[in-house]
């Protein structure tokens, strides 16, 4: 009992070293570092773009482009888009490069400092956007599988008319934001001393929790305070309210399909969004809300999610059924990938 007693009284003060006081030593520290990290670029002249950009941001240790991942670039180049890849990598396989060199407008090759944001930033310092004719600026990176169905729609969606900022979706975690897997840019807020302003503040880090905090959420804050607006395709509210009513109902008699587990931890895991969302306690859409994405045709699923589910979402072993049922393709590709990636779990 006393040992149990212990645990309690140093679980806070060790939380707060692990989450909150290590993390801030290791950004002071990574944050005197130079951002730039320039390796190689192709072409090495001026890269030709038309008038929707693409920045995209890429890791893999081994120096590959994954078969999902040449999916994704390819299915967003088909919308028009003019991609620039950017890989944090520090080099690329000859293979990698030249199936890049027949999708992308520039392949820029650079050191891993700084994760996606600090690549993005080396990306746009580099394209030195906007441009005369650029009508429209994307930021997307490869932390997603897919797309499982074509992106038309997904960048038809996008109405600058509408909006300043459009993401895929939206998250109330911390502090209102976009998702920054997708977003895309107006060229007016690309124009603004906003953006520049805080692109000029991102510096490397290790921390994934000040990333997420200084950039990820603090691109949204910054330019909503700046007077811009924001909008998701998917947005949060609409996810939360689109739950099966069958499965908030209360069964006095368990018939033989609550009885099977594939029932019950979908019957648990909507219960457990209906409570959160009475409580006003936000949830991840992109893993908590996964289902209700991929049913309303969300193309893409978190790599994150099926790699390590981080959070314990329970219903996720469906994933692949609710994708066919949703009539969508390509999913050999996120297989295969699971199959190098996936430790001691099945897909």
């Amino acid at each position: 009992m006393a040992a149990g007693i212990l645990r309690q009284l140093l679980r806070p003060p060790y939380r707060y070293v692990r989450y909150e006081m290590l993390p801030s030593i290791g950004h002071l520290m990574m944050s005197r570092r130079k951002p730039n990290r320039l390796v190689s670029r192709w072409p090495s002249g001026e890269m030709t773009l038309g008038p929707k950009v693409c920045v995209y941001v890429h890791w893999d240790g081994a120096g590959d482009v994954r078969d999902h991942v040449l999916h994704h670039v390819r299915s967003l180049a088909q919308t028009g888009l003019s991609i620039v890849f950017v890989t944090n990598s520090g080099f690329l396989r000859p293979t990698a490069m030249a199936a890049l060199q027949e999708i992308c407008a520039g392949v820029l090759i650079r050191s891993n400092v700084g994760y996606d944001f600090g690549a993005w930033r080396e990306g746009f310092e580099i394209l030195q956007l906007p441009r005369p004719n650029t009508e429209m600026v994307v930021m997307a990176n490869d932390s997603v599988y897919g797309p499982i169905r074509p992106l038309h729609d997904l960048m038809g969606a996008i109405d600058f008319s509408q909006a300043d900022i459009w993401g895929c979706t939206e998250s109330w975690q911390t502090r209102y934001h976009l998702q920054s897997y997708l977003m895309a840019f107006s060229p007016r807020v690309v124009a603004s001393d906003a953006w520049r302003n805080f692109w000029a503040t991102v510096r490397p880090t290790w921390s994934k929790m000040w990333l997420v905090r200084l950039y990820e959420i603090g691109l949204t804050q910054t330019m909503l305070k700046a007077g811009f607006t924001c909008r998701a395709i998917w947005p949060y509210q609409s996810l939360v309210n689109d739950l099966d009513p069958e499965l908030l109902m209360d069964h006095t008699e368990a018939g033989p399909n609550l009885a099977d587990p594939t029932i019950r931890a979908r019957q648990y895991h909507t219960r457990h969004i209906r409570n959160v969302a009475v409580l006003r306690v936000p949830l991840n859409p992109t893993s908590d809300l996964w289902r209700q994405l991929m049913q309303t045709s969300f193309p893409f699923i978190k790599r994150e999610l099926l790699r390590d589910n981080p959070t314990h979402v329970p219903d996720v072993a469906e994933w692949r059924d609710v994708a066919i049922a949703q009539s969508a393709t390509n999913l050999e590709a996120i297989e295969r990938d699971l199959q190098r990636t996936l430790r001691d779990r099945t897909p």
